[in-house]
């Protein structure tokens, strides 16, 4: 900023504006690896809102007379309840290998003739699993045998031979024809690759697959020329591609209509794989053998591999409900190992299953030392609207919820507990009602009770990290406002990657970053910090190496967990100053 010079008497009033901050990635952001009813298979999908994931993931499954929900789905609805607005979703799946999606039934070329192949496009399910299969009788109504909520069927429509059109319509699969449930409708639809409208452009025809090429670092790769528009399906196949539908003279070439869709609907088979093959049980019918809701602890080694992969999926919190140190200590130890790996997110991990005592949860508890991670207990029954009854879910169901509440209320570096920002929505109780000496028991050896209080609800009581040594770290707010700043902090130092190594572009970033530092006093996030890059951490053998070397210090703020109140009785006339 210009300085003026004064040169007659007089009052020189200036404006500092230090209130811009670059934002930094949604604080709250929230990762989560387990099972859905439906979806794509150990491909992390962002997800926005709750609509969103019911569509994609679905909620519920049915076995019989019994219905399900997942710890994931329960999670997910709890977190955007409580102002969560970034959920990334990775499903997990019994032997992934055995999945496969579904693919429509032939849809029919307008030449009656023309019995044989597979039609002029073929469409291909997003989601993987038996449940996509709408296969079956159809009844008198329109309505499909084996149509569900969860499924879809395809119709074709309005065909103008003229331009070489056609729309395409993807209902739900427990539709019938005199109400049908339009889910996507693309109009306009061509078989000409040269179009604006071409079926693969309008629709999508990208899919992922896995890359495990190094078993160590498992890539998500992806397949196909146009991003998927389309929620539910993709073209995995055009077997008539009408190049240049009308020729030069402005007529359409010979033969070309009769290779258009015919109009009519059809459903989608062929699809591998079942969510309740392993018979799952859930809550507090699970049992060592089979706890993960009818997963094994193998089958999240993939989804915890992909993860690692920090510069394609960004998040804050992690988590994997039912995924317990009791059960599967080797999984939960790897999560741990890429959580502090990646440096950037944080991990709330479930320490046993249900029914467990105080004494199994400090044992668990004491397997961990570390500040990437945080653990709660007891279990908590949760509403479940979907089934219109209670489920018992493990803690970190609703953790994220809290973390969300606490951000949109307050920000990272305040305390995600006590009865301001602490309260757990949504849950009816916990399984266990803790004691004083129960909860001191437990926040001695690392685990965060939730507390139960007449009139006051279920609140997390406590705000430890898994850290052994005693520092600012081993406080939840302190690491989550420590993952915030680096995150902000990293991204100004990307602005200055490449740039000369002079003092201008030194004195460039302490001008980004101090303001940035400042509003975190401002707002109770720090005591005090100082940034330092100058001339003293960049000697010229630093600068010959290519390196530009900074040092942000930080006095992190402390909370008040302790509060200590004499009260004391004087006699009649004492004065309260002696």
């Amino acid at each position: 900023m210009a300085t003026e010079t004064i040169l007659s008497p007089g009052v020189l009033l200036q404006e500092i504006d230090k209130s811009f901050i670059t934002p930094g990635v949604d604080p709250s952001g929230l990762a989560i690896i387990g099972p859905t009813a439906k979806g794509p298979v150990e491909i992390p999908t962002y997800i926005r809102d709750y609509n969103t994931f019911k569509e994609v993931y679905g909620t519920t499954l049915e076995s019989a007379s019994n219905a399900y929900e997942y710890y994931t789905s329960l999670a997910v609805k709890n977190y955007f309840q409580n102002g969560g607005s970034n959920c990334l979703v990775t499903r997990v799946v019994r032997d992934a290998s055995s999945w496969t999606p579904a693919s429509s039934s032939r849809i029919a070329p307008r030449d009656a003739a023309d019995t044989a192949g597979d039609g002029p496009f073929t469409l291909e399910t997003l989601s993987k699993g038996t449940l996509m299969n709408s296969s079956g009788s159809e009844y008198s109504n329109g309505a499909l045998e084996n149509g569900s909520k969860d499924n879809i069927r395809w119709e074709v429509k309005d065909i103008n031979t003229a331009q070489g059109t056609f729309t395409l319509i993807i209902r739900r699969g427990d539709d019938t024809t005199a109400k049908p449930i339009v889910v996507e409708t693309f109009t306009e639809c061509s078989l000409d690759p040269l179009s604006e409208n071409y079926i693969s452009r309008r629709v999508g025809d990208q899919y992922y697959s896995k890359d495990e090429t190094d078993p160590d670092n498992i890539l998500v790769t992806i397949n196909g020329e146009f991003p998927n528009k389309s929620r539910y399906v993709r073209v995995s196949a055009v077997s008539s591609s009408l190049y240049q539908y009308i020729d030069n003279g402005g007529s359409v070439q010979a033969g070309y209509a009769d290779k258009l869709p015919n109009s009519g609907s059809g459903i989608f088979d062929g699809g591998t794989g079942g969510n309740l093959d392993g018979a799952p049980l859930f809550g507090e019918n699970g049992v060592a053998d089979n706890a993960i809701q009818g997963l094994q602890e193998d089958d999240y080694d993939d989804a915890i591999n992909i993860l690692k992969n920090k510069d394609e999926y960004r998040f804050k919190t992690l988590v994997a409900p039912g995924l317990t140190q009791e059960l599967a200590s080797d999984k939960v130890s790897t999560i741990i190992e890429n959580t502090t790996a990646r440096g950037d997110s944080f991990y709330v991990v479930d320490l046993v299953d249900y029914g467990k005592t105080t004494a199994n949860v400090t044992t668990e508890a004491g397997e961990l030392d570390t500040s990437f991670a945080a653990s709660y207990w007891p279990w908590v029954l949760v509403r479940s609207t979907e089934l219109g009854r209670n489920v018992w879910c493990p803690a970190s169901t609703v953790i994220p919820g809290v973390y969300s509440k606490n951000d949109s209320i307050a920000a990272p570096w305040f305390a995600p507990a006590g009865l301001t920002r602490g309260g757990i929505t949504n849950v009816t109780r916990v399984e266990k009602k803790l004691s004083k000496a129960v909860r001191d028991t437990l926040y001695s050896n690392k685990v965060n009770p939730l507390a139960t209080f007449p009139g006051q609800g279920i609140v997390v009581f406590g705000q430890k990290t898994l850290q052994n040594a005693k520092s600012a770290l081993d406080r939840v707010n302190v690491r989550r406002m420590l993952l915030d700043v680096k995150d902000t902090i990293n991204g100004f130092a990307r602005s200055i990657l490449f740039e000369q190594n002079t003092e201008a572009t030194r004195e460039r970033f302490v001008r980004l970053a101090t303001p940035y530092l400042e509003s975190l006093v401002q707002r109770q996030g720090l005591y005090a910090f100082q940034v330092k890059m100058d001339g003293q951490n960049n000697t010229p053998d630093v600068i010959d190496e290519n390196k530009l070397v900074g040092q942000v210090f930080l006095q992190p703020t402390k909370t008040a967990e302790f509060i200590v109140l004499d009260f004391t009785l004087t006699p009649t006339g004492a004065s309260f100053t002696d």
